[in-house]
């Protein structure tokens, strides 16, 4: 059963991130809040802890994983950024916003979108993903804790343990979360277009 570590939402205590850093070190996997809603993560190019994120998930080679990020700083170093894209990401980081960017060759190959080249990038702005963050030291590749079959995605830790508690190596559960998805923005091309709307306000993005 998943190591279960209940934080602050707020203010959430570094002894208890620090194991969870360390399941992650170790290659685990583990499920955390966003400010849209629980994700899972585990460490920047861990295949084996990507595979069973994806067994959990029942998502194929397809689909595309999302990489969060501490900071802006840290999305330099992953992705290629337009002078306007880096004025977008600089007034809505962080947020609930996941961004389509062009990958550097930082990122692994298998991480990428096949064709395109792009990564899904976004910088959560909740206490515990940005103490997990700040104290990894590196990005987490995420996706959003939607089951097969389910509408919604988890935002109650206590159902996330007794769903998946036995898949999983760790539950960060710092607070019911909105539960919805994030917008997702791509920022790939000449001007911004709103790809998923989701609980990130896109009126900010019409014509940006």
């Amino acid at each position: 059963m998943a190591q279960y570590f209940e934080v602050h939402p707020e203010t959430p205590q570094q002894r208890l991130i620090n194991q969870a850093v360390q399941i992650l070190a170790d290659g685990g996997v583990i499920a955390y809040p966003t400010d849209s809603s629980y994700a899972l993560g585990c460490r920047l190019g861990d295949k084996a802890a990507l595979d069973r994120i994806r067994e959990i998930r029942r998502l194929d080679n397809s689909h595309n994983f999302t990489m969060a990020c501490k900071d802006l700083k840290d999305i330099g170093t992953y992705a290629k950024m337009e002078n306007y894209a880096y004025r977008l990401l600089k007034s809505h980081t962080p947020g609930p916003y996941t961004f389509i960017l062009r990958a550097t060759s930082e990122v692994p190959r298998r991480l990428q979108h096949p064709k395109r080249k792009t990564i899904g990038i976004r910088v959560p702005d909740h206490p515990a993903s940005r103490a997990l963050l700040n104290t990894l030291g590196e990005p987490l590749m995420s996706v959003t804790l939607q089951m097969p079959g389910d509408d919604m995605p988890l935002n109650d830790p206590e159902a996330i343990q007794e769903r998946i508690g036995k898949l999983i190596d760790a539950v960060v559960a710092g607070g019911p979360t909105g539960g919805g998805v994030s917008t997702v923005i791509d920022l790939t091309g000449e001007a911004a277009e709103v790809i998923r709307e989701g609980v990130g306000d896109t009126r900010v993005f019409q014509g940006a």
